[in-house]
């Protein structure tokens, strides 16, 4: 049985500067359940990293609710957000002089006293998603010397430590050669069916997306539709999004095709 993890209503994304408000595309209704990923596919500049930074309220909507597990994303505390939501985003920040273990480890601290002393529990949680990511190979070396997408596994593995129930990523597979691309949504796929998360995540590449995600958000012309493949399909929001005679969408095997 499903759980609704995240739901949005009626939220107008965007920007504050000073009195005036800058708005980027609105959302009439989404949600995201336990056990499912959903991909989260848009133009660049059509408002997918400002949607991602609004549900982990790293900014405020300018209108609407946000409401996770029925509660609105504002009123939780700093503490309660980090047992709620892990964000991966494509800035790693100021990690070069840390080993793959003790990044990982930072996943902990909403859990950890004010020393960040690490209890048993909390190590078995790090050395279990370092495994999951394939990491625990490396765990002893610098992230200084590691290669982009060591560093995005590297991030996720930290967010799956932090054992929250919704997992944001933005961008995961930027860094990524095609292979590693499709392994990685694959164990994003089988963290949500398996470990019962409720996981977004933000892709470029439409047709991985459209094979391996439970659910599609599609951000266009200032709107997110939501939908599975068939539905989006159907109602032509994906060829309506793809908008290039050369490019078209071929339901029947659910793939994109180029036309000569």
């Amino acid at each position: 049985m499903s759980t609704t993890a995240l739901y949005i209503q009626n939220v107008t994304l965007g920007y504050r500067e000073g009195k005036k408000t800058i708005p980027v595309a609105n959302v009439a209704q989404a949600s995201l359940e336990r056990g499912e990923l959903v991909a989260l596919i848009g133009r660049n500049g059509a408002g997918k990293s400002t949607l991602l930074r609004t549900l982990a309220a790293y900014i405020k909507p300018l209108d609407g609710h946000v409401l996770y597990e029925g509660r609105e994303v504002q009123t939780l505390s700093t503490q309660e957000l980090a047992k709620k939501i892990s964000v991966v985003l494509t800035d790693t920040g100021p990690v070069a002089n840390m080993s793959v273990r003790e990044l990982v480890s930072l996943g902990r601290i909403p859990y950890t006293n004010y020393l960040g002393t690490l209890t048993a529990k909390d190590k078995e949680a790090v050395e279990r998603a370092m495994e999951i990511m394939g990491i625990h190979t490396f765990a002893d070396r610098y992230i200084s010397t590691l290669s982009d997408g060591e560093r995005q596994k590297c991030m996720i593995a930290k967010a799956f430590a932090q054992e929250t129930a919704t997992i944001l990523l933005d961008e995961p597979t930027a860094f990524l050669d095609y292979p590693s691309k499709v392994q990685l949504l694959r164990t994003l796929k089988r963290l949500a069916t398996e470990e019962n998360k409720a996981i977004i995540v933000s892709v470029h590449d439409l047709e991985l997306a459209l094979r391996l995600a439970d659910k599609i958000w599609l951000m266009n012309n200032g709107a997110l539709t939501e939908g599975n493949v068939k539905s989006l399909s159907e109602s032509g929001a994906l060829q309506n999004f793809i908008d290039d005679d050369s490019i078209v969408y071929n339901a029947q095997e659910n793939r994109i095709e180029i036309r000569h």
